[in-house]
């Protein structure tokens, strides 16, 4: 695997609220950063609290890298006319792992099915443009199992190669869970399987 391959873009940290105003109606856009769809559910109540009288609360989301999964929500825009133009600045800005949503509160001027695309897609946009975009790296995990006397080769194995030690369990029989980019997982693990006494689990991402 290709060092490129092992990278991407995400945002450091959620964004402020970018307002944007299209014939009386106010659109707020904000971006979080999130690991799992269960976190898009409490982000989405919390703006709905926040803006009691907002009309639409739209927004689209993707996790992962090679093989995102994302969702695009209207809530009760035309079909098609808000969620799909956030989801297309994820897209076009090639960032992963956010949220995107947008606060709408009517003005009293219908846009009609046109500019409420113009809108939802500008403001998606505007709070990328204003977001702290970052660069992430994929890492893998893998889980050594080990007696405690072979301690020492262990820590050498993990200080030599710059591994991240995730979870650890230090008894007579040891276990560390630690973690490395993607890229360099394939020579790590065979390096860790010339030690005959280190059994080696992968873990599932």
């Amino acid at each position: 695997m290709d060092d490129q391959l092992d990278t991407y873009l995400t945002i450091a940290k959620p964004t402020e609220a970018i307002l944007l105003k299209e014939r009386k109606s106010k659109f707020y856009g904000y971006a979080f950063p999130i690991d799992d769809e269960e976190q898009v559910k409490p982000i989405i109540d919390s703006l709905r609290k926040k803006y009691p009288s907002a009309n639409h609360v739209c927004y689209a989301w993707q996790i992962g890298v090679h093989d995102p999964t994302y969702r695009a929500n209207d809530d009760g825009e035309p079909n098609n006319s808000a969620g799909m133009p956030i989801y297309g600045q994820i897209q076009s800005f090639g960032v992963t792992n956010l949220v995107i949503a947008v606060v709408r509160i009517f003005g009293g001027t219908k846009l009609g099915v046109g500019g409420l695309i113009s809108a939802y897609k500008n403001t998606a946009q505007l709070t990328l443009e204003h977001s702290d975009i970052k660069e992430g790296i994929i890492q893998k995990s893998f889980e050594l199992q080990f007696a405690y006397p072979e301690m020492d080769i262990v820590m050498r194995l993990i200080k030599k190669n710059q591994l991240n030690i995730v979870d650890q369990e230090l008894k007579l029989e040891c276990k560390i869970t630690v973690s490395v980019r993607a890229s360099e997982f394939e020579k790590i693990m065979k390096e860790c399987n010339s030690f005959h006494k280190l059994k080696i689990t992968p873990k599932k991402h």
